[in-house]
């Protein structure tokens, strides 16, 4: 019989066998088998856990939403005004905990699993929308009428250079693509001014 407090460990352990499994695989072409083996556990026990595999991918998804939050809060936290909050919030969408290979792996087929599962199609939503309304409070005070425009062109910007590091070889490059988006603000931001 297992100890108390397993399951939590043993679903944590799930998860990250997951997201390493569908960025490895880069699909969602992976068994419960594998993401169980990887996790060092047996497939039966991964099923009693979650109950399907479209149930351990939105954990999985889930588990990488809640980190992204989280950094994303802890660098608003420490952000005094308006730049330095659309920095932070660029930082923390390409810091090596979010673009590391195997979550831009997930990522990219969370946005596949979003076209056939409402769940899923559900906490992409709402990461949408609050990716949206923190660059809003950041752009407002800059750019005015337009920054709603000028949110939703970063957003894109955001999604399109993780798709972009999937197509690569290499290690992700954070580093770049917070440069990238950050010449797309300034220009965007002179523009608003002008």
């Amino acid at each position: 019989m297992p100890k108390l407090g397993m399951e939590p460990i043993r679903k944590a352990a799930l998860v990250k066998a997951t997201i390493v499994e569908i960025g490895r695989a880069g699909s969602l072409d992976v068994t419960v088998s594998q993401i169980a083996k990887r996790a060092g556990m047996s497939s039966a026990l991964a099923h009693h856990y979650f109950g399907s595999k479209e149930e351990i991918f939105l954990a999985a998804m889930r588990h990488i939403l809640s980190l992204y939050g989280a950094e994303v809060r802890g660098a608003l936290h420490l952000a005094h005004g308006p730049e330095e909050r659309l920095r932070a919030i660029l930082a923390a969408s390409f810091s090596a905990a979010n673009f590391r290979r195997e979550a831009v792996g997930a990522w990219l087929n969370f946005w596949v699993l979003a076209q056939t599962v409402p769940e899923a199609k559900r906490l992409l939503a709402v990461y949408q929308k609050r990716l949206r309304s923190n660059l809003l409070a950041g752009l407002r005070p800059l750019a005015g009428d337009r920054a709603e425009n000028i949110a939703d062109g970063l957003g894109a910007l955001i999604d399109g250079l993780y798709l972009r590091e999937v197509l690569k070889t290499g290690a992700p490059d954070g580093a770049a693509a917070v440069a990238t988006a950050m010449a797309y603000l300034t220009a965007k931001l002179e523009r608003a001014q002008t």
